[in-house]
């Protein structure tokens, strides 16, 4: 079964770019993402069946930070919640590609409810990213 004939809704997503030219080397690049349709001012990716569209704005608010265990995490952020082969073969991706992790990639709430493995960095524009795998997907909601 594929994403886009699963129940689960898929979602739609736009963030702002201040280059598409940066953002195509990024997620097309780096991330590996199919592109999609696009004009002279957004472009359409294929985040694993979702519609995730970078829009040309020059201007952007900058962005503040919560404390989640010991790290500053950069809000707004998205992601995907990955399995924990793909997390790692995506953390040696952008180690590859050269690319500084705001929060290198580790292993978050270790022996807690919840235990997660994340990581996040920025796009070229400063959008924030976080991915994370769990090894148990029943801890995705944990409370």
């Amino acid at each position: 079964m594929s994403i886009l004939d699963s129940s689960i809704p898929r979602f739609h997503l736009a963030m702002p770019v201040d280059d598409l030219a940066a953002a195509r080397r990024f997620y097309g690049g780096v991330l590996g993402l199919e592109e999609g349709r696009s004009a002279d001012t957004w472009v359409d990716w294929n985040l694993h069946g979702h519609q995730f569209v970078t829009h040309l704005a020059p201007e952007r608010a900058p962005h503040a930070h919560n404390p989640v265990d010991g790290h500053d995490v950069p809000v707004p952020h998205f992601g995907l919640i990955l399995t924990v082969p793909a997390f790692q073969e995506l953390a040696e991706r952008l180690r590859a590609a050269g690319t500084e992790f705001v929060i290198e990639p580790y292993v978050r709430f270790a022996g807690q409810k919840g235990e997660q493995w994340t990581m996040f960095l920025l796009d070229p524009a400063g959008n924030a990213l976080e991915f994370k795998a769990f090894a148990d997907d029943s801890q995705v909601f944990a409370t």
